[in-house]
């Protein structure tokens, strides 16, 4: 294809190259707020922190936490074909996970900003031999210089919601000239497949959502003994990665249901753990007793809300909370992941606000595996229902969890689409070996 770029994209790289001298103040100001790094600032200018591998590589890129963990185990299949393999993600948390859960021998680093020095920098030392890009965290820079040193790259467990969809139809140009550079485009859905391809995408093959494919998150076996001796047989709720305006509902459920259910508890795990406090403030306000996981708080006999804002522990919730709100549902942000609630044995209750992860809860509604509400009194409503009636409540436990066993495949088709490049990186492997 040709290298000539539309307006919008020389636009983009000029004004992104300009604002190279800014990144210093840039980077400081995201520190004071916990967004970078305190120790790893180099590799945001493309600088490594690590040493690179001999032979080839996989560069394997996925933008935070979500992300990252829908592709443990793919990277974990790549890996076992002795291959080395390269991750680079943008936030703190997910380095975070990195460093506890991605397999012996593969590298983290934080990808550089989207500047094209930067940039030219990250690939000129990496030099990697295919790049597979996650969902759609597409930097114009990162694919225009990958794509000039013909780097294969595929985009895997690829979304495109609606809306993203029509934003990019507003530069139609710029979304080719991106798109066209890929050598493969995996879609997680058929619906993503095909606004991919109207995008410019022009080899699309829909594979499945690979989240599917995760095993259920896991618990620290101590940690689980201890949060069970502290609820005991408390009445249990929970709510996971919420957002701001769904605390407060779920504060507001929790006062009408403890009149019904003595002791209850309802525990509340932010989509963003560095909103705890401001949680603590709301139920405080509301008059309920609080505390902090963060602080090394266990839950007592007189706690009301729990607040587990720690990172990487929704395996614990889920394993004792039998009732579950999955948020980013109830405000207009498209739904958090469902998944993993329903394979740990949660009953699941939801907003309308789903098209994140639209295909899955529409199975779920279809196989009555989840419970949706439009509002705060209907939230209340449905916790309460499903904790007065634990047969029903395990009805739709046990059918949320068939429906994602159901909809599972997505790691092998994904890893027979990636076949033909992995098997030539094997070989070149032999080669330099022999």
């Amino acid at each position: 294809m040709t290298d000539r770029l539309p307006a919008s994209l020389r636009t983009y790289r000029l004004l992104s190259a300009a604002a190279t001298p800014l990144v210093p103040l840039l980077l400081a100001q995201r520190r004071k707020h916990g967004k970078e790094h305190r120790e790893r600032f180099c590799e945001r200018r493309g600088e490594a922190s690590s040493e690179r591998p001999p032979g080839p590589l996989v560069w394997l890129h996925s933008a935070s936490v979500g992300e990252l963990t829908s592709v443990l185990p793919l990277i974990e299949r790549i890996r076992a074909r002795e291959v080395d393999v390269l991750v680079t993600s943008g936030t703190v948390s997910s380095g975070d996970i990195a460093e506890q859960r991605l397999p012996p021998g593969v590298i983290h680093q934080f990808v550089p900003l989207d500047v094209p020095r930067f940039v030219r920098r990250f690939l000129d030392y990496w030099q990697p031999n295919l790049a597979l890009f996650v969902e759609s965290d597409l930097w114009p820079n990162m694919v225009i210089e990958s794509s000039r040193r013909d780097v294969p790259m595929v985009l895997v467990n690829g979304r495109l919601s609606e809306n993203s969809f029509r934003r990019w139809n507003r530069l139609p140009s710029a979304i080719v000239a991106l798109l066209q550079r890929f050598d493969l485009c995996l879609a997680r859905t058929a619906a993503d497949g095909r606004r991919l391809a109207d995008l410019g995408a022009p080899n699309v093959v829909t594979t499945g959502n690979l989240k599917l494919d995760v095993p259920a998150p896991p618990a620290d076996a101590v940690r689980l003994d201890e949060l069970q001796m502290a609820t005991g047989r408390r009445p249990l709720i929970a709510a996971a990665s919420t957002h701001p305006g769904e605390d407060e509902l779920m504060i507001a459920a929790h006062r009408r249901l403890k009149a019904n259910f003595p002791g209850l508890l309802t525990i509340i795990a932010p989509r963003h753990p560095h909103r705890g406090r401001t949680i603590a403030e709301l139920a405080a306000a509301a008059g309920l007793h609080v505390a902090l996981r963060s602080a090394g708080e266990m839950p007592k006999r007189s706690t009301d809300i729990y607040i587990a804002d720690t990172l990487g522990e929704l395996g614990l919730i889920y394993r004792v909370a039998p009732v579950v709100f999955i948020g980013g549902s109830l405000v207009p942000h498209g739904g958090q992941n469902p998944i993993e609630a329903a394979k740990l044995g949660a009953a699941i209750v939801h907003g309308p606000h789903v098209a994140n992860f639209a295909e899955i809860y529409g199975a779920l509604g279809a196989a009555r595996g989840a419970e949706a509400v439009g509002d705060g009194e209907r939230l209340t409503a449905a916790l309460g229902a499903l904790l007065a009636q634990p047969q029903a409540r395990e009805r739709v436990a046990a059918a949320a969890r068939r429906t994602v066993e159901g909809l599972g495949g997505a790691l092998e088709r994904t890893l027979h689409a990636l076949d033909p490049y992995l098997m030539q990186l094997q070989l070149r492997q032999q080669n330099e070996h022999a």
